[in-house]
């Protein structure tokens, strides 16, 4: 049965349901994604946060079908366009991998063969999925680059890797993952290593090619600064669990979970000149000894009793939700 025009008009692209990745050790099985779930519309960007360990690049990886052992996907659904990737052989993936969802890696040297030219691998990349002669590929290889504002795309084509900087060779990366149009792509912080201006030109770039071509881009990053200038939506990390989503606008004006709020005020940029940084207190858990209860309860000024118990997602305003018995300001308990 087909949909209402609405319907259509309005399906996520990715629709991500209670998703769990475990990684099987001789120390027990750590739990690096539990019960993720998130959607990301046609041309719009969500920002995936939290510190490292969160499980971001894991939820990442996952949707792509790229956890290796001893880690698999342990639960849940991965709806691309309402096809759920959990269920894909590895051939039916690879047709989708690199075509219609891709990925950006933080080190541009994960995309790119550094004995290969350019041209050689973006040729492999256009023909692997369609049916172009090597001129007609080393043709579209070219306008795409051109396309992510690189100049004089006739001699990148024509370059090994390590003869282009390091900010070149991640808008090269970002060339392949555009190859084919994608309709979803997930960026694994790569502008992390880049300096502040090459970084606010690929982000620009990046961000018209989304609103042009109608792709899902879901960000991972730790930085909230990027978030905030490039996101539509955000979802922050914690422990392998999303504990608040919502629009970035309401997330980063109003956050609710005491763990965002300290994302928010350990920023620089939110202290007075010449006092000390504020941070969160403590560390994160040790995934393989989880805390019971709210994983954040060791570090949260808001913490009691009742946090003894698994807290569940709830929406607190239109659109935003929230994993906390105490959301919004630390006074409101």
């Amino acid at each position: 049965m087909s949909l209402p025009e609405a319907s259509v008009a309005t399906a996520p692209t990715l629709d991500v349901r209670n998703l769990c990745t475990s990684f099987y050790t001789r120390a027990g099985v750590l739990p690096a994604v539990r019960d993720v779930s998130l959607r990301v519309q046609p041309g719009r960007v969500l920002g995936l946060v939290g510190e490292s360990g969160s499980g971001k690049s894991v939820t990442g990886f996952s949707i792509l079908g790229l956890v290796d052992a001893p880690g698999r996907i342990s639960g849940g659904q991965v709806l691309f366009k309402g096809r759920d990737l959990t269920g894909l052989s590895p051939a039916q993936l690879r047709d989708l991998q690199g075509n219609r969802i891709a990925m950006i890696f933080q080190d541009p040297m994960m995309t790119l063969n550094p004995v290969l030219r350019v041209d050689t691998q973006m040729i492999e990349a256009v023909r692997a999925h369609r049916p172009l002669s090597k001129r007609e590929a080393r043709e579209h290889a070219g306008r795409t680059l051109a396309l992510m504002g690189i100049p004089s795309p006739e001699e990148r084509l024509s370059a090994y890797p390590h003869q282009l900087s390091g900010g070149m060779r991640q808008r090269v990366a970002i060339a392949i993952a555009m190859l084919h149009s994608p309709d979803l792509i997930i960026a694994d912080e790569p502008t992390t290593a880049l300096d502040v201006t090459i970084q606010a030109q690929i982000l620009s770039e990046v961000q018209k090619l989304v609103r042009e071509h109608g792709t899902s881009l879901i960000w991972i990053t730790h930085d909230l600064s990027v978030v905030a200038g490039l996101a539509d939506d955000v979802a922050v990390m914690y422990a392998g669990r999303i504990v608040e989503q919502g629009s970035v606008a309401d997330v980063l004006d109003r956050p609710q979970h005491p763990y965002t709020q300290g994302l928010i005020d350990s920023l620089p940029s939110r202290n007075r000149r010449g006092e000390r940084l504020r941070q969160i207190p403590g560390m994160a858990p040790d995934l393989l000894s989880m805390p019971i209860g709210c994983a954040f309860a060791p570090r949260c000024s808001r913490a009691s009793a009742r946090c003894a118990e698994e807290p569940q997602m709830r929406e607190v305003a239109p659109g935003q939700t929230v994993r906390c018995f105490y959301p919004g300001a630390a006074d409101a308990m």
